[in-house]
């Protein structure tokens, strides 16, 4: 991993982050930290433009709209041709069948090299069968996942990674990241980053940053699970019981500082 550090510090990454307002924040905060270089571009008419000088792509549908839908299309279209990393996080899916609709749409015009996302919006991604309504049976927000075994939770990386010729990463307390031909578990991390929100968004940022330095998605996305457990371990071992908002700003204070001390290390 330290050999990427090192490249993410040297290049400074432009990201372009296609965000939800609930994390947009914390999601440029932590690219920064990363010594990324975050634009939030949303407006259709520019999405061109923006991907052209960019390094990576990281489309989060969390809080939807019909321009955001148009701005995500407009941008993972313009990422294929130009094959340039897209990370697609398709947050909350399984609220409405119009959010299913438009993520089938978004996939059927463009190529995500990593799915960034939990059990829920995997189960539902592998769902053909619009009479299935997995859209809306067992989601009580966006974050909800449903109880599920761990091995089902690796098939479900495995059958999405097929199904999308992709890399996917199921998020949890384990993290399950797999391609066509290859499964990795990496467990660690923090009970308390449940209890925020955003950590799974800030994930999909850190699986864009490594992309941007590495060119095999599952690479990316083992590197992004790795580092983003080692913050959180960090950044629990310092709030040291001292609640949920000390954590989640440690969280990428960790991130920042694993970057600072890159120059010490060589």
């Amino acid at each position: 991993m330290l050999n990427h550090l090192i490249k993410i510090k040297e290049k400074t990454p432009l990201i372009h982050c296609i965000s939800n307002i609930v994390t947009a924040n914390d999601c440029a905060n932590l690219a920064l930290a990363v010594n990324a270089s975050p634009i939030m571009a949303q407006a259709p008419e520019e999405m061109n433009d923006i991907v052209s000088i960019c390094d990576a792509l990281v489309i989060n549908t969390g809080t939807p709209s019909s321009d955001k839908y148009d701005a995500c299309s407009r941008a993972a279209i313009a990422a294929d041709a130009k094959k340039i990393p897209i990370i697609l996080d398709p947050v909350g899916i399984g609220a409405s069948k119009w959010r299913l609709e438009n993520i089938r749409k978004l996939l059927s015009v463009s190529h995500p090299c990593i799915f960034r996302l939990n059990n829920s919006e995997a189960k539902i991604l592998l769902s053909d069968d619009e009479s299935d309504k997995g859209y809306s049976v067992s989601e009580h927000g966006v974050d909800a996942v449903p109880a599920t075994s761990f091995d089902q939770s690796i098939l479900y990386a495995q059958k999405l990674a097929q199904k999308y010729n992709c890399t996917v990463l199921i998020s949890g307390v384990t993290d399950i990241i797999a391609d066509s031909s290859r499964t990795q578990c990496i467990s660690g991390g923090s009970s308390l980053t449940k209890q925020i929100t955003g950590a799974g968004c800030m994930l999909s940022v850190l699986c864009g940053v490594f992309a941007s330095v590495e060119k095999d998605a599952f690479t990316s996305a083992c590197l992004a699970s790795s580092f983003w457990k080692q913050c959180a371990k960090k950044a629990d071992e310092i709030t040291d019981g001292r609640g949920i908002g000390t954590y989640h700003i440690e969280l990428i204070n960790a991130a920042g500082n694993f970057i600072n001390q890159i120059g010490e290390i060589k």
